[in-house]
């Protein structure tokens, strides 16, 4: 059940993450939204892999989020792209993706067997 609810959270920060990317302060645009994402995902995936040691239930919220970034960026609501081609979209897909990568990295280092 906490597995569950760790992927909702993983959807719902990727929807977030997403949607508030192209937000200005004042007249600058600042991606706060990926330094979000760089804190927040490793923190599923630590999370989960307390809950098993199984590599594929603590790689499940890096997954979601990647999937979930992918489908709602490409296909967005109405049809929309919500994903533009530039340089914060590159920025929130690594800065999510790799130090979760990483994160997970770390997990299947210490349970080798699983």
């Amino acid at each position: 059940m906490l597995l569950g609810f760790l992927l909702l959270d993983a959807v719902l920060l990727a929807l977030i993450e997403l949607l508030f990317l192209p937000s200005y302060l004042g007249s600058v645009q600042v991606p706060i939204t990926a330094a979000l994402a760089v804190v927040t995902t490793p923190l599923l995936v630590a999370e989960a892999a307390r809950l098993s040691p199984r590599r594929r239930v603590a790689g499940a919220p890096l997954l979601v989020w990647f999937a979930t970034v992918f489908v709602f960026g490409v296909f967005g609501p109405g049809g929309d792209i919500v994903l533009l081609n530039d340089w914060r979209s590159l920025l929130l897909i690594g800065g999510g993706a790799l130090p979760s990568a990483v994160m997970l990295g770390i997990v299947m280092g210490k349970n080798p067997r699983t």
